[in-house]
């Protein structure tokens, strides 16, 4: 709490719950309240469980790149999961905690195969960030959405759906036989 003068000639007081200063010619500056430092996570993700040698080793490039650049990493969140759907509990948890302030990832698509430019803006609406460290695997716009598009078709066609319907279609088959 900081006391000032309200009145140059008057020897009233004024007490501010904020941090604030006064100008020699009475003026109140109001200092905006520093923002805590936050914390800054890398996320690492990897499309399957048998693929856990791989999401260790992707880990580890997360931690050297940021160490290389002078980024303090304060956790990693880790996780095997689909990138085409929002059942990934890690970087739920990550998306929610308002203490994480920087989100670092290798590549866009270990993040969301699709979306990414949608969620830095949310999250740069909270003063929050992604970090990209290798933005450039794909330059051109259009070969980025021609991949986006036939991950998802792929994703369609040989999801968990496809494989119900071709093994009903083998069952059909063999009742016929």
């Amino acid at each position: 709490m900081s006391r000032y003068r309200l009145l140059p000639t008057a020897a009233q007081e004024v007490v501010l719950r904020v941090p604030a200063r006064q100008l020699p010619t009475g003026t109140i500056l109001v200092d905006p309240a520093p923002r805590a430092a936050g914390r800054t996570v890398a996320y690492c993700r990897v499309s399957g469980v048998g693929q856990r040698d791989d999401l260790e080793r992707q880990a580890g490039r997360v931690a050297g790149e940021c160490g290389r650049r002078g980024i303090t990493l304060d956790g990693t969140v880790t996780e095997a999961g689909s990138g085409l759907d929002g059942t990934r509990a890690g970087l739920r948890g990550l998306l929610c905690d308002p203490a994480v302030t920087r989100i670092v990832v290798e590549h866009r698509d270990r993040l969301a195969r699709f979306g990414v430019e949608d969620l830095q803006a949310a999250l740069s609406a909270t003063g929050r960030s992604i970090m990209v460290l290798h933005p450039d695997e794909v330059n051109d716009d259009l070969v980025r959405d021609m991949v986006e598009v036939l991950t998802s078709l792929c994703a369609r066609l040989y999801g968990p759906g496809s494989a119900h319907e071709r093994t009903a279609a083998v069952r059909a088959a063999e009742s016929v036989t």
